[in-house]
């Protein structure tokens, strides 16, 4: 089929698109990379996308078609988990916010995973209060010249790009002075530095920004729009983090139902009552999921994914410290204390001495468990917002 209007491409229609992709490109003997750049120019990336941005203008929903048709044909993936800031938090922000030669410049590269991207949001005092940020971004000619400093920033060491907000006007409240733009990780006045986490690794960074020229074309949004931009991508990176698709008894609590069922001598009942309630905890998140990605397909993600996000946390928290416990002197030892700069983080092909540090930080990343408590109360619960006395405040006269 050749339409490109809504809901004019059916299941039909794709599988016929991809067999022919896989006729013309036969994964066995086609290089990686040219195959997945051929699968974005055949539409079959983001079926939902506009036609020449990877996508075919057809329903959500029938990704899944394309995505059997590829898997059962032994076809690559893009690496997902190694490129999830591209792919979960800049990709529909792009979309939404992009003049058209930015999503025609970096949607392509992002997609296939010849650029890895990182997000430049939080700071050394602007963390859970993201719109108290201080660096500064100051217009000059058709550039901004960027200032100041974040935290906190996985693949920073691994990422050719960035999503960066930062404050354009200091006299307007903190939420309305803000501007997001596409950084370039190469300026020479990007300097990215490790941050050694408990776990003996440095996944996370802090990146100091000295006279950064960013051209006013990577601008996404209006001058000062920026914090309604950086809710697209927030609320996208929180159903990336706690939406994610897994089987049943899938991620954390199949590493702890698998020692179970392998350790019988160190089983308790009170162990197993603990672990009867996390795994029926972890399948009503796991359908809790699939009906918010249901959801999706009629649209942008909204509050709810806070609550998903919310509860992944709490329960990686409780399944690992679980685990080390059902272990017991086992659950005390580490593998490796080494210092390295992984490119991805991975909960299950670790031991549990791992996993249980790792998860802490489950709470802060991505929106810090007390921020989404907030969300879910006011946005999803209807309940009455915390009094606040800065919303009206110009940021250059707030305490800090």
């Amino acid at each position: 089929m050749t339409a490109t209007t809504p809901g004019a491409i059916d299941a039909d229609g794709l599988r016929a698109r991809t067999r022919a992709l896989l006729d013309a490109h036969p994964p066995a003997t086609t290089d990686r990379t040219d195959f997945l750049r051929a699968r974005f120019d055949a539409g079959l990336a983001w079926v939902h996308h506009p036609v020449g941005l990877g996508g075919l203008d057809a329903p959500r929903a029938l990704q899944a078609v394309v995505d059997a048709e590829l898997a059962a044909a032994g076809a690559p993936d893009n690496d997902p988990r190694r490129i999830g800031i591209g792919l979960g938090m800049a990709a529909p922000t792009l979309l939404a916010y992009g003049s058209d030669e930015v999503r025609h410049r970096f949607l392509k590269p992002l997609w296939v995973g010849e650029e890895v991207w990182c997000q430049l949001f939080s700071e050394p005092g602007a963390g859970s209060d993201l719109a108290a940020l201080g660096t500064r971004a100051v217009r000059d000619g058709d550039h901004w010249v960027v200032d100041g400093q974040k935290v906190w920033t996985s693949s920073a060491h691994l990422a050719r790009w960035a999503i960066l907000v930062a404050r354009t006007d200091p006299d307007a409240p903190k939420h309305r002075g803000i501007t997001y733009f596409v950084c370039d990780m190469t300026d020479p006045g990007v300097e990215v530095r490790p941050l050694r986490q408990i776990t003996g690794e440095a996944e996370f960074n802090e990146v100091f920004l000295t006279g950064v020229r960013i051209p006013d074309a990577h601008r996404l949004g209006e001058a000062g729009d920026g914090w309604r931009v950086a809710q697209t991508t927030l609320m996208n990176e929180r159903v990336s983090i706690g939406g994610a698709r897994v089987p049943r008894e899938g991620g954390m609590i199949g590493k702890a139902a698998a020692t179970w069922r392998e350790r019988p001598e160190l089983r308790t009942h009170e162990l197993h009552r603990r672990l009867l309630d996390l795994w029926v905890d972890a399948e009503v998140a796991r359908l809790t999921g699939e009906r918010l990605r249901q959801q999706l397909v009629a649209g942008r993600p909204g509050p709810e994914g806070s609550a998903t996000k919310l509860g992944f946390a709490r329960l990686n928290q409780a399944i690992s410290g679980l685990e080390v416990e059902l272990l017991g002197d086992e659950g005390l030892l580490y593998g490796d204390w080494t210092m390295t700069r992984p490119e991805l983080v991975d909960f299950t092909g670790r031991d549990a001495g791992y996993r249980y540090l790792r998860s802490k930080g489950n709470s802060i990343e991505g929106g810090t468990s007390e921020v989404l408590l907030n969300i879910v109360a006011e946005r999803v619960l209807g309940l009455p917002s915390e009094p606040r006395n800065d919303k009206d405040v110009p940021w250059k006269d707030l305490a800090r």
